[in-house]
């Protein structure tokens, strides 16, 4: 509604149920009596949302607005709390209007609604078409009708929960899907939902439940709107057997008694899907998730390939398989049913694991070609955090501990203090001893230590140390753990320092090229490993295949793209630093390297990307590769 039909709206509620003649409604918004007509056809639009809520006209004498205390009471609220409308705002609205209107919506209709001009409006759909496309709904535009969106309900539904993708720049303390509904609505689905928690044997994920609020207040506003969705009759009989229909008619039965609607049996299965599809927490026993064939084989295959990818022995690790089977029988439900998921997280996953990130998509190559299960990479990067905690359980890490000295100049006492602070927030750390300044050089002629924590600064010592107060306050402890981030880090790239000179042969650099897509590149580099024998032809189709599913950008400036490790003759890496940077997924990329390293030795493979992560975290050695003129000033770089 617009300024005008919102003063019209709030004078009819606060004379609560009073007949107001149609001539003052016009002298309070200063307009004709035609105009306050139109804008009290938009008012009954807007209040359909609201059950009891009904303008009734008595000719000649005036209009009334019929509603219980309620809704006048939530009416009220939400006429007071509205603002200005954000760029934002406006267009996640005109997105969510175009997804839940039962007619066509007019260019005109949008810019008198938002003050904007219809320039401005058009711009914003050509936007929101484009994102349309990715749930299969195309937005069609007839002259002098207007713009409607065309598909399934099924696949509106989903377009209307992923409604923030819309937005780049959204915030996590803003819940733009959750404000376009009433808190009234929220608040009583959320008690009915928080019940069904406590029932439901299976604990959820936050972000699940979270999901299945939007899902349930979507499912409400749809049933209202008439426009209920369509399930086959051989999809039902498969879901009467599952537990979840059960609690999905508890829920049902709580929310049509809670907002006095009917939902059709369709909708019942519609959220007995998402209750099957919702993301566990990981300390659930259920018996018939291990038991499930299809999953058991699934887990094995992808354990089995990445085993072998990796040379790690995760048939080992009892926990992977106990989390993987929680977590899969999720992505396995949702690929099935058609409800896709986003992670906030892929981006970050991608650029701190991307060795990992990289063995699990061949892995899931795998997976499709043998059971037909295609994990889109939002998915996949979930599995990535249960395969590097299990790589970090096999390796030790998290029970390894590092022989820590510490050196106090304030007494036995604050030493002790010192070091009972240090134990009880890092584990990882094993005090072997608290000595004072002048004992330092002695203890460690004596003893192996593999770094000091000090309170004072320290002259000649060959050991890394950080020094701290001796209270160890907040800004001690960041430093603290920036210190073990950067020691950790200078470790892991000593041991793999000379890794990349190894794989990168000066004619597999290329220089100044100008290419305009990801794709491109590839087959560019592609080619030259295949012509100088490292590869087989198959690897470039694949290295194409798997950047179409996932770009393979790390942040930095750089990518890392890469085909299947069997159809790599002798391992070697293809570089392309470009004339121009491009655009490469979500990113800009300017240095491009190509990974062709087989299976055998993939100690070779988490070097070299470790290296190359260790580039992409340098802008300052970015540049300077970027800024190479001949190749042999590349490879200096390099090394």
């Amino acid at each position: 509604m617009n300024t005008r039909q919102k003063e019209l709206l709030r004078s009819l509620v606060i004379k609560n149920g009073q007949i107001v003649n149609l001539v003052d409604l016009a002298e309070e918004v200063d307009c004709s009596e035609k105009t306050v007509r139109n804008d009290l056809k938009r008012i009954e639009e807007w209040l359909a949302d609201y059950p009891s809520a009904t303008l009734k006209r008595q000719p000649g004498i005036g209009i009334t607005l019929e509603i219980t205390e309620s809704d006048r009471s939530a009416i009220f609220q939400k006429l007071v709390s509205y603002e200005q409308k954000t760029e934002e705002d406006r267009f996640f609205e005109i997105a969510y209007l175009l997804l839940v209107s039962n007619k066509a919506v007019t260019i005109d209709e949008l810019a008198k609604r938002y003050y904007v001009s219809k320039t401005i409006v058009k711009k914003e759909l050509d936007t929101i078409a484009t994102w349309l496309e990715s749930y299969n709904l195309e937005l069609i535009s007839k002259p002098r009708v207007g713009n409607v969106v065309q598909g399934t309900e099924l696949q509106k539904r989903s377009a209307l929960a992923h409604l923030s993708e819309l937005i780049s720049s959204i915030t996590a303390d803003k819940s733009y899907v959750l404000d376009l509904f009433l808190p009234y609505e929220i608040e009583t689905v959320q008690h009915v939902l928080n019940e069904l928690g406590q029932n439901y044997p299976s604990p959820f994920t936050d972000g699940a439940v979270e999901s299945l609020l939007v899902h349930a207040l979507i499912m409400i506003k749809r049933t209202r709107q008439k426009s209920p969705v369509k399930v086959p009759s051989l999809e039902k009989e498969a879901v009467y057997s599952y537990k979840e229909y059960d609690y999905a008619t508890w829920f049902l039965e709580q929310l049509e008694a809670a907002f006095k609607i009917k939902f059709p049996e369709d909708e019942l299965i519609y959220f007995t899907w998402h209750l099957i599809s919702a993301k566990k927490k990981e300390d659930t026993e259920d018996n018939n998730i291990i038991q499930d064939e299809f999953l058991v084989q699934v887990i094995t295959d992808l354990m089995t390939k990445l085993g072998n990818l990796t040379l790690y022995s995760f048939e080992k690790d009892s926990i992977l398989k106990k989390g993987l089977a929680v977590h899969i029988y999720s992505v396995i439900n949702r690929i099935k049913y058609g409800f896709p998921i986003t992670n906030p997280l892929l981006s970050d996953i991608k650029k701190m694991y991307p060795y990992l990130f990289n063995m699990v998509m061949i892995a899931l190559d795998d997976i499709n070609d043998k059971h037909g299960l295609d994990v889109p990479e939002d998915e996949a990067a979930y599995l990535v955090l249960h395969f590097q905690a299990s790589i970090e359980r096999l390796e030790g890490k998290r029970e390894k501990q590092r022989r820590t000295l510490i050196v106090c100049h304030l007494g036995v006492g604050m030493s002790h203090l010192l070091q009972a602070k240090i134990e009880h927030y890092y584990q990882d750390l094993q005090v072997v001893a608290c000595i004072g300044k002048a004992d330092t050089q002695d203890y460690l002629k004596k003893h192996v230590v593999d770094l000091i924590i000090s309170t004072v600064e320290l002259e000649r010592v060959n050991v890394p140390y950080v020094m701290v107060s001796p209270l160890l306050e907040a800004r001690d402890k960041e430093k603290l753990n920036q210190f073990m981030v950067s020691l950790e880090a200078k470790q892991e790239s000593g041991t793999k320092e000379a890794v990349l000179p190894s794989l990168i042969r000066g004619d597999l650099v290329h220089l100044d090229v100008a290419k305009e897509h990801p794709l491109q590149v590839i087959e560019m580099l592609g080619n030259t490993l295949y012509q100088k024998g490292f590869v087989e032809k198959e690897f470039i189709h694949s290295a194409l295949v798997r950047e179409r599913k996932s770009a393979t950008s790390i942040g930095g400036g750089i990518a890392i793209p890469h085909g299947v490790p069997t159809t790599v003759i002798q391992s070697a890496i293809a570089v392309a630093v470009l004339k121009q940077p491009i655009e490469w997924g979500n990113e800009q990329v300017s240095v491009v390297f190509m990974l062709a390293i087989s299976n055998q030795v993939q100690k070779l493979n988490r070097g070299a990307i470790s290296q190359i992560v260790g580039f992409s975290e340098d802008p300052s050695a970015v540049q300077g590769l970027i800024e190479s003129k001949q190749v042999k000033e590349f490879l200096e770089q390099i090394k």
